[in-house]
């Protein structure tokens, strides 16, 4: 069967490919472990196999395909080693971000934060969890924006990108969103009192909240793992 891909005038088709198996890897519709190949996406989505080999490097660099010469392209596997590298380097830079926001927090500021958070409070209403994953994204950069540090987003998104596969699975429910939507009101909140020392606390909690999640999915989906 074949799928179709809406060509937009200022993406190409290799960007449009990019954005389909991005999504589709990052929301676990394709498991870690998974073989992939070039030609299967060139004939699923009618397209040539260059489109399907820039996308597939795209992915590689970003660390989500596995591209072994003379062996079939896999998707990646979850590492537990990387994992711990790249949310310690995401928390340290974010943890730098908020000490920036306490000193330049105003209203302005916090009512922008706050419009995010009513946009939350909206998906979970809705039961839209990939919505409420993608709004959570938006919540972060924002804070980076606001502080005055936009470029932190990158590396903070680098970060996040290792494990928005990991993310996913813990955001299956409402109960577990509705844990993050209650961390985002008080990091805001903690923004708003421009307490640096409540802000940081609160962020070290919000991120851990993905260690149970990890060695649950180890313990129960070990394939996913290197």
């Amino acid at each position: 069967m074949r799928d179709t891909l809406v060509i937009g005038e200022s993406k190409s088709t290799a960007d449009v490919l990019f954005d389909k198996l991005h999504e589709e890897i990052v929301t676990l519709a394709i498991l870690p472990g998974s073989k992939i190949s070039e030609a299967d996406v060139a004939r699923r989505f009618g397209v040539s196999r260059q489109p399907a080999r820039d996308a597939f490097r795209r992915l590689h660099n970003l660390g989500l395909l596995e591209i072994r010469p003379q062996r079939a392209t896999v998707v990646r596997r979850f590492s537990l080693a990387e994992i711990e590298s790249t949310r310690f380097i995401r928390l340290a830079v974010e943890l730098e971000v908020l000490e920036r926001a306490c000193q330049v927090w105003d209203q302005n500021r916090a009512d922008a934060l706050a419009q995010n958070l009513d946009l939350q409070v909206d998906a979970l209403a809705t039961n839209d969890i990939g919505r409420f994953h993608s709004i959570d994204y938006t919540f972060h950069r924002l804070i980076c924006e606001l502080s005055g540090l936009p470029g932190a987003t990158d590396t903070i998104n680098t970060c996040k990108r290792k494990v928005d596969r990991l993310c996913v699975l813990s955001l299956s429910d409402n109960e577990n969103a509705g844990v993050l939507l209650d961390d985002h009101r008080a990091i805001a909140a903690a923004l708003a009192d421009r307490s640096v020392q409540d802000a940081r606390a609160l962020l070290r909690l919000h991120i851990s909240r993905l260690d149970r999640t990890i060695a649950e999915i180890h313990q129960t989906h070990s394939s996913y793992f290197q």
